[in-house]
């Protein structure tokens, strides 16, 4: 059904209904009405036609008790008086045994006291003085009934007749007469008729007026439908024709406005996303050669909303356990993806866990997980890393690895994100995986830049740098340092006895028990050779003496395992000195602690020594801690 047959269907429901059951109510209410009134009639007719008999039949009894209380020679005349005035239509007095029968006319008489429930012609009372009998006569005629019918407004019949609006009254004591009273019952055709007269022209009218006002009402609005259909096919020229100032007209304008702006809008898109297009593969370039991650995910975060129209996104990038997804920026959203510390996600939990676990986009209408952030419409695709096969981030099948998830969020002025914004984000996911990648390579060549590949510690180069920002430090806050230089004794012995290989199982070996036997804030490094260095932050002699002490136990405790060789037992000398005690800056307190690993090696080695506080030996020509002497292991 059309909108305009809703329309009229509704307003004949909501007008015609109601006159339609207010006249059925009407008629119902007539006839009730009617029959109500016939039966009030009936019941006043049949009180009053008893009350009229009743007061007959007391009315002889009154005639005959008198007649028969008075001496038996002036009844006769009593008798005639009563007759004269009416009080009866006659009056007999006979003696008992010689009572004789009524004439032929009056032969059938209801008696009052005692009816036999047959047509009477008249009624009568009876009353006994001595041996003489009177007997009070009221002739039932025409003339009687026309009066009872007069008095009670019902047309009065004898005998018993069953016929609509009509009762009978059977003969009893007081009521001699068997009647019946019938009254006539109103029938209102004639308002029937006119109330189906104004029932057909109220529908009539009904009708018309709700097919004027389906139509004044549809009209505009399939103008509106139609420019809609245009508009949805990409002709945003359309106007709707505004007829009255009303609300549809309001609609309209609003809708020839909204066309116009809509128009203007895709235009500046179409041309904005035109300009990006054109400047993405610049966009790479820019985005490779930059090392700050969260500042390139900034930047691809930006462009992406503005690309694609997004009220919000956000880049998360797996941690080193691979198991969460962190998140490292975010533009648009609210709650606690708008705080300083933005949450993190499991790899395989909701949509984004999801993404990074399958390695797959998805978009949708707002089924989210709980803790991510809440939308509409969203779509999300991998950040992919572009490494060949034998990159370090590469997948075990040579597949480039998932390094995060890029997603945006409510992608205004549409309901969902179409293709295109799908392929313009897996784009811009594209150069963050370059990006990303490129910043882990460099972050990677730089940790290799800075240590040793045999011992996994910092090298020489590094050692430079920390001795003389921790010296900054200690010196800033006035701390204390203690420097650690470390000596492993014979060691070219060893190398000349088991071999390179077994003497570089023993450096490793070696530096991992230094790490082991270090807290967190502590630093080691390999200096060169078999000569390694610990820094101690806010640790004076004393400190450092212990940690030395501990150092030397761990390599003395047990022989360094080698494999096909079983065990080799090695020693270290270790000299500690203490900023600022032993060396007012980096290079003296470095040269103080060699000095006092060579006092170590000329004790005996296998032990530790401090170094000397008076001696402070001015800094080398280089500006900085000299590479180890090799001979220093013999």
């Amino acid at each position: 059904m059309t909108l305009r047959g809703r329309l009229t269907t509704a307003f004949l429901v909501v007008v015609f209904g109601p006159v339609l059951l207010g006249s059925i109510f009407v008629a119902m209410t007539v006839s009730t009405v009617s029959a109500d009134r016939a039966a009030e009639r009936l019941d006043h007719a049949v009180t009053t036609v008893r009350t009229g008999i009743g007061a007959i039949c007391r009315q002889l009894q009154a005639s005959a008790d008198a007649v028969a209380v008075v001496p038996a020679a002036e009844r006769e005349a009593v008798a005639r008086q009563l007759v004269v005035r009416g009080l009866a239509s006659d009056i007999r007095v006979t003696e008992v045994a010689a009572a004789m029968p009524l004439s032929a006319a009056e032969t059938t008489t209801g008696d009052c006291a005692r009816p036999t429930g047959e047509q009477a012609t008249a009624v009568s009372a009876t009353a006994v003085a001595g041996s003489a009998e009177v007997i009070a006569v009221q002739t039932v005629d025409g003339d009687f009934l026309a009066r009872l019918a007069a008095t009670s407004g019902a047309r009065i019949t004898f005998g018993a007749e069953q016929r609509p609006e009509s009762r009978t009254l059977s003969a009893e004591p007081g009521q001699p007469l068997p009647l019946t009273l019938s009254v006539h019952k109103s029938n209102p055709t004639f308002l029937y008729g006119v109330l189906l007269a104004v029932v057909l022209v109220a529908g009539l009218a009904a009708i018309l007026v709700a097919r004027w006002l389906a139509a004044s009402t549809t009209r505009p609005l399939g103008d509106l439908a139609r420019a809609a259909d245009r508009v949805a096919g990409g002709d945003l020229d359309t106007r709707v024709p505004i007829v009255r100032p009303d609300e549809l007209g309001r609609l309209a304008a609003a809708f020839n406005r909204m066309t116009r702006e809509l128009k203007a809008y895709v235009q500046a898109l179409t041309a904005s996303r035109d300009q990006l297009r054109g400047h993405l593969a610049i966009l790479g370039e820019t985005l490779s050669s930059t090392h700050d991650v969260d500042r390139i995910l900034q930047v691809i975060l930006r462009t992406a909303l503005a690309a694609t129209g997004a009220r919000a996104g956000v880049v998360l990038l797996i941690d080193a356990t691979g198991e969460q997804l962190m998140a490292r920026c975010a533009l648009g959203l609210t709650g606690s993806w708008d705080a300083a510390e933005l949450p993190s996600l499991r790899v395989g939990s909701g949509v984004l866990g999801g993404v990074a676990a399958a390695g797959e986009a998805r978009r949708g209408h707002g089924e989210v997980g709980s803790v991510e952030p809440p939308c509409r419409t969203y779509v999300a695709v991998p950040i992919r890393s572009p490494a060949p096969a034998d990159d370090p981030f590469a997948l075990d099948d040579g597949g480039p690895a998932t390094l995060g998830v890029l997603a945006l969020y409510d992608r205004v002025g549409a309901d969902d994100f179409d293709d295109s914004d799908l392929q313009t984000l897996r784009t811009f996911a594209g150069q963050a995986g370059i990006a990303v990648h490129n910043v882990r390579v460099h972050e990677e060549a730089q940790r290799l830049s800075l240590t040793d590949p045999l011992t996994g510690l910092w090298n020489y180069r590094y050692l430079r740098e920390s001795l003389r920002r921790e010296v900054e430090r200690a010196s800033r806050f006035g701390r204390m340092l203690a420097v650690l230089v470390l000596d492993l004794d014979h060691f070219k012995a060893v190398n000349d006895t088991y071999g390179h290989a077994a003497g570089d199982a023993v450096l490793a070996e070696f530096a991992r028990r230094i790490r082991v036997g270090l807290r967190e804030v502590d630093v080691a490094f390999r200096q060169g050779g078999e000569e390694f260095v610990v820094l101690l932050p806010e640790t004076d002699a004393y400190g450092g003496a212990i940690v030395a002490e501990r150092l030397g136990a761990a390599v003395r405790a047990r022989p360094m395992p080698i494999e096909g060789l079983g065990g080799i037992s090695v020693t270290v000398s270790i000299g500690v000195a203490v900023f600022p005690e032993h060396g007012a800056d980096a290079q003296r307190v470095l040269r103080a602690a060699d000095n006092a690993l060579y006092a170590a090696k000329n004790a005996g080695r296998d032990t530790y020594r401090l170094a000397d506080a008076k001696f402070d030996p001015a800094p080398t020509a280089t500006g900085g801690p000299q590479p180890p002497r090799q001979a220093r292991g013999r």
